[in-house]
């Protein structure tokens, strides 16, 4: 049985995504005081009274909209609360009850869910204002003053919704995932890629750039394996990142690679690697995360018999600091080849995670200096006593010489060309770190 979740839902801008963050102790869901910043479903772990449990923070539901956007949100709310065990409604006291409040009540109470009502912003201990009393009127039972930037309250709430907890099984436990971070510009697939894989509507896919917000996590579990899936908001240039929310995006972005095991990097087939793509790439690159490029709406592309070995080479020679990375043609809107991902995400995690035993590793040595003698300057010629690696995630090598100030890149390189021969490591960085140990003679 799977952890229960907890859904936190309101009409937009009464502090949901405040709570949120507040229980999952750090800030992951932006908090801006602009209606609808939080679009899709967040879902992060938290845990109460040594129970573990799931929250999701739900986009505001503005009951009736004809705004696109807003509609999407408003499904996805109503897709967090048919999953959830416990559902708890924010209000705003400042605001007191409103239309919108009530429908959403009306709403809940249909969905025939447990409910824990909860009035936001009462940010002074003690008893609360008369206002408070108003919340009775929604017909949900005891209200519960809280104060989510504070965190007055928020134990009773808790203990709350933890009264409708369903009984705990041995098996809520936490699986072994590979977490997957599908990034890139934006509106380049990467929302459509994740509700193929999920088959299900999980966040908003939208023609309007800049759609997600946030980082989005969920869990997959299908006969691939088990597997924790990111969409992150698009990468945009820094000079285009206006809004201050647009630049918590950003951030958020950055920080799901760092959380990532494997980066999905997507390119628009129809635009071809531009330089916001090889920005984007790069962060994966340089946080040593394993990677797949996903060329992606390969079905508006016009094929003959070498299109995809020709368009494998402008993807190489634009990205050509990652030459190990394998290039997977797909189409989210169809399916086309998306089976395919799941395969190469369990290699190139496996690879990331490689470790090569020191006595391999010296062998490729002797040979690889003995096939290139290593450089000289002014007579002086580096040695290589000897490799070891330190350490995975990337697979980091510590070469132990003589004079670091000979190790010239190019045959770093030649070194590191030599152990992926022998070893493959698909996928993923290497780091070379050396180190001098002083002349042998």
């Amino acid at each position: 049985m799977p952890k229960p979740i907890v859904a936190i839902v309101g009409r937009p801008n009464v502090g949901k995504s405040q709570l949120f963050n507040r229980l999952a102790g750090k800030r992951l869901s932006i908090v801006e005081d602009t209606p609808g910043v939080t679009r899709d479903r967040l879902y992060a772990e938290s845990d109460w009274r040594g129970r573990a449990f799931t929250i999701v923070d739900t986009g505001g539901i503005e009951p009736s909209n004809d705004n696109e956007i807003l509609q999407f949100m408003r499904y996805q709310a109503e897709t967090a609360i048919a999953n959830a065990d416990v559902i708890i409604l924010i209000t705003d006291l400042r605001t007191g009850v409103t239309a919108a409040d009530q429908d959403v009540a009306n709403m809940l109470l249909r969905a025939g869910k447990p409910l824990v009502l909860a009035v936001n912003k009462c940010d002074k201990p003690g008893d609360p204002p008369v206002e408070f009393y108003e919340f009775y009127n929604l017909g949900l039972g005891e209200p519960y003053g809280i104060s989510a930037l504070h965190g007055y309250g928020v134990g009773e709430l808790l203990d709350a919704a933890y009264a409708h907890f369903p009984p705990e099984d041995e098996d809520e436990q936490d699986d072994e995932r590979i977490r997957v971070a599908l990034i890139g510009k934006p509106n380049v697939g990467k929302s459509s890629l994740l509700n193929r894989v999920l088959g299900e509507e999980r966040v908003i896919v939208s023609d309007i750039a800049g759609t997600t917000r946030d980082s989005v996590d969920a869990d997959l579990d299908n006969q691939h394996g088990k597997f924790t899936f990111v969409d992150t908001a698009g990468i945009r240039r820094k000079s285009r990142v206006d809004e201050r929310i647009e630049k918590y995006s950003v951030m958020r972005s950055l920080l799901a690679i760092e959380r990532s095991d494997v980066c999905v990097i997507m390119i628009d087939a129809t635009e071809g690697v531009t330089e916001q793509d090889t920005k984007v790439a790069g962060e994966a690159h340089n946080a040593g995360k394993a990677c797949i490029i996903v060329v992606n709406k390969w079905d508006l592309v016009e094929k003959d018999g070498s299109t995809m070995k020709e368009y494998t080479l402008r993807v190489r020679e634009g990205l050509a600091y990652m030459p190990y990375a394998p290039v997977l043609f797909i189409s989210a809107q169809t399916g086309q080849r998306v089976d395919k991902l799941f395969e190469l995400i369990h290699t190139v995690y496996e690879q990331n995670h490689m470790r090569i035993p020191t006595g391999q590793l010296n062998s490729i040595l002797a040979e690889a200096t003995a096939r290139v003698q290593p450089p000289t300057d002014k007579g002086r010629r580096l040695k290589i006593y000897y490799m070891t690696q330190a350490s995975t995630c990337p697979p980091t090598f510590v070469c132990f010489c003589n004079d670091a100030r000979l190790f010239h890149f190019s045959y770093q390189r030649y070194l590191e060309n030599q152990i992926r021969e022998v070893f493959g490591l698909t996928g993923t960085p290497v780091r070379m770190i050396v180190r001098e140990r002083g002349d042998k003679g």
